[in-house]
């Protein structure tokens, strides 16, 4: 059976603006402006946009900016560090919705 993901399709992105280019274009625009040398470094940017790409379990972000993060001059270890602190900001954030779960088993119990 074959997968959703097709790692040969990350470099065909850019035809999700064709029915679309104007829309397209201001989001390149605006993407292009978000990952530029800024208070962030490139390379700082491109470890968030890794540790985000496992978050929300995006693919083809994953390997986007894995190959990204390698070329701006970070490691294998901090990479996996980000990968880290992502994972532990998404586990801490389902922990912590555990008091809307005791909050509303309260109000059933009054």
């Amino acid at each position: 059976m074959a997968g959703y993901y097709h790692d040969e399709d990350l470099p065909r992105f850019a035809e999700v603006g064709q029915n679309a280019p104007g829309l397209w274009e201001k989001f390149s625009e605006w993407y292009g402006a978000v990952f530029a040398e800024g208070a962030l470094s490139e390379r700082e940017k491109c470890l968030i946009a890794l540790g985000v790409a496992h978050a929300v379990q995006c693919p083809y972000c994953i390997d986007a900016y894995t190959q990204a993060c390698l070329e701006k001059g970070s490691n294998l270890e901090q990479m996996s560090e980000a990968v880290h602190v992502a994972s532990a900001i998404r586990g801490g954030a389902s922990l912590v919705h555990g008091l809307q779960m005791r909050n509303a088993a309260r109000k059933v119990s009054m």
